[in-house]
């Protein structure tokens, strides 16, 4: 937020659901506050709309302004608790995908897409290859966790990085907490190998990473399902083990549409790279990967949300 300029304001929050019986007396009071400090920001702010994506911190808001139109917007195929309880205050509920209409009996759910930040349409293959770096004639392989990383992905990527170096020019993005076993990898390469090994512990401007891959190894994060499409790249998703079910989700909409395939996080020692093999030695596989993800782009997903939130707002569309 402060990156973006926008105004913020913070208000106590705390989860109810599984949490612990001696931790609930102080969450709900938690929420209380949460409630009280909700309401004061309603009333200096006055605001003709309210936007939630989710997330406990939003139900105090949701609750103090109940009687102002409200948008919700679902970013993973299925929701979450939080979701489906603001789901509760909502006038409308935008959503990702058809497919998330079923968790909703709100007759207002409207299939918007998922929002994508401007800066990704910034780049075209060759400007993303040139500005990593790529000179090879060979197929760019992707591989990224997320912001935080993948620790068990990272492992089994390094595992077999000079195989994966033999097939591809790899982009592997590890997130901090494994930067210093990705850089000690990296310093055992060849040389030959190491030119087409291209690591980053994050990378700010992943439009470029993702402009210049013609395959995708990642977690299935709500991202996904809005990134791969814009960008039609082929994925092998790793459902995030521990998420509850949000990710497996995600990844079986991409997968059930010939999108993506799937990649259980138990058998990545095992399977990985016979699974990128077989991609990456079949670009007619690749190209109906491809069509696939192509076919479920909504690049105009953002300005489907904003024009929702003007029409409940009461302003008349710009």
């Amino acid at each position: 937020m402060k990156r973006a300029g926008i105004p913020y304001r913070m208000i106590p929050a705390a989860g109810v659901h599984g949490v612990d019986l001696r931790a609930l007396p102080g969450n709900l009071a938690q929420l209380l506050r949460g409630l009280w400090a909700s309401r004061r920001i309603l009333r200096e702010f006055r605001p003709d709309v309210l936007f939630f994506t989710g997330g406990y911190v939003a139900v105090p808001m949701a609750i103090a302004g109940a009687r102002i139109p409200t948008l919700v917007y679902v970013p993973d195929i299925e929701p979450g608790l939080a979701l489906k309880a603001l789901a509760r205050f909502a006038d409308r509920i935008a959503v990702t995908a058809p497919d998330s209409r079923r968790y909703f009996s709100h007759k207002n759910v409207i299939v918007t897409g998922y929002p994508l930040r401007p800066d990704l349409s910034n780049w075209d293959r060759y400007q993303a290859r040139t500005a990593l770096g790529l000179s090879s004639n060979k197929p760019t392989l992707l591989i990224f966790g997320g912001s935080q990383g993948a620790r068990s992905l990272n492992q089994a990527v390094l595992a077999i990085l000079p195989a994966l170096l033999d097939l591809a020019e790899v982009v592997h993005i590890s997130g901090q907490l494994d930067w210093d076993e990705i850089e000690a990898a990296e310093a055992g390469l060849k040389s030959a190998q190491r030119k087409h090994y291209h690591t980053f512990p994050y990378l700010h401007e992943m439009g470029k990473a993702l402009a210049a891959a013609d395959l995708v190894i990642s977690r299935a994060g709500a991202s996904t399902l809005g990134e791969f499409p814009f960008f039609e790249l082929p994925a092998i998703l790793v459902p995030y083990p521990y998420a509850w079910r949000y990710q497996k989700v995600n990844a079986s909409y991409l997968a059930q549409r010939s999108a993506a395939v799937i990649l259980d996080d138990s058998r990545l020692q095992q399977e990985l790279l016979a699974m990128v093999k077989v991609l990456l030695d079949n670009p007619g596989k690749r190209r109906s990967m491809q069509a696939s993800m192509r076919s479920l782009a909504k690049p105009e997903a953002a300005q489907s949300i904003a024009s929702q939130l003007i029409e409940l707002a009461g302003v008349k569309s710009l």
